[in-house]
């Protein structure tokens, strides 16, 4: 059985970001990592990026690896796809993850193959009782091939199936029972989705319990209009939203600490802007942790 949180023994890797703000690391800023040594707590990578043998990002990472925990976010394993796992892609996987230990391994709720053809994009998965057992299975089977635990992340949403059985926490929730995984709660992801199929975000956030979520992610949005309608696009190239920071903070304040990753995928600042971002995000965490020290006191 995984411990997680305040449950885990002070070797487990969870407990080196649990309480910071990581960033996504991009090649640009390789050097000046390594030079300025930020203070930020993690780094993200994507776990595709880094699947040959060698080379500059192998060199780069491994020299980053040294100072910083990292996370591993995969986007090509195909989890709600009814294809079966690519066992070569799950392998090369696993190379990466036993040669960088991370603290965190996630991968997104999508499909992205089909009769044995990529796609490059995150398909959504139908809500559907045979999609869950489809999706937890292949998430069984990956998590017993990596020999730990994975955080699944919700994805954005344009449109609603017809066929959806259940509301997206319940289908989420259900994942986490039958596979033993947890969440990675997308809270940008969840305010686009609720945008565009006419949900309350709040409300989403509120059914999905605190033991379940081992990492968070925020990340900018665009709003395009078509007509008379709007769409919010999950573009991940801007700053955080205010309504996001609103919903984040709210969140934190019912499950605890987490650990928070501020998303940059395109138009992607200088670090030093992106760091603003997360100090946000630490500040409100720092908040919290203090918080939860003066409560220890007054009960002792």
């Amino acid at each position: 059985m995984t411990l997680h949180g305040e449950d885990a023994p002070d070797w487990h890797p969870e407990v080196a970001v649990q309480n910071h703000t990581g960033i996504g690391l991009k090649a640009q800023h390789y050097r000046e990592i390594l030079s300025t040594r930020p203070a930020v707590g993690w780094f993200e990578v994507h776990t595709e990026n880094y699947m040959g043998a060698g080379g500059a990002p192998h060199h780069y990472l491994s020299a980053i690896r040294e100072n910083y925990p990292i996370s591993l976010h995969g986007v090509s394993l195909s989890l709600g796809g009814t294809d079966p796992l690519d066992k070569d892609h799950l392998a090369r996987t696993k190379s990466v993850v036993d040669r960088y230990e991370p603290a965190l391994v996630s991968e997104h709720l999508a499909w992205t193959r089909l009769d044995g053809t990529h796609f490059s994009d995150l398909l959504p998965v139908p809500r559907t009782y045979e999609a869950l057992e489809t999706t937890a299975n292949h998430i069984d089977e990956i998590q017993n091939f990596l020999g730990r635990e994975i955080l699944i992340e919700n994805p954005s949403t344009y449109l609603e199936f017809a066929q959806n059985g259940m509301s997206e926490p319940e289908f989420l929730i259900a994942l986490t029972q039958k596979s033993g995984c947890r969440l990675l709660v997308d809270v940008n992801n969840v305010y686009v989705s609720a945008k565009n199929n006419g949900f309350d975000a709040s409300a989403w956030l509120s059914e999905i319990p605190a033991h379940l979520v081992g990492e968070i992610h925020l990340a900018g949005h665009t709003v395009e209009r078509i007509g008379r309608d709007e769409i919010y696009i999950d573009d991940h190239g801007s700053d955080v939203s205010s309504i996001v920071w609103a919903l984040y903070e709210t969140f934190i304040e019912r499950i605890g600490l987490r650990p928070t990753l501020i998303e940059w995928d395109n138009n992607v600042p200088t670090l030093s802007a992106w760091m603003i971002e997360a100090s946000r995000a630490q500040s409100i965490l720092s908040r919290e942790r203090a918080g939860y020290k003066e409560a220890e006191i007054a009960n002792a």
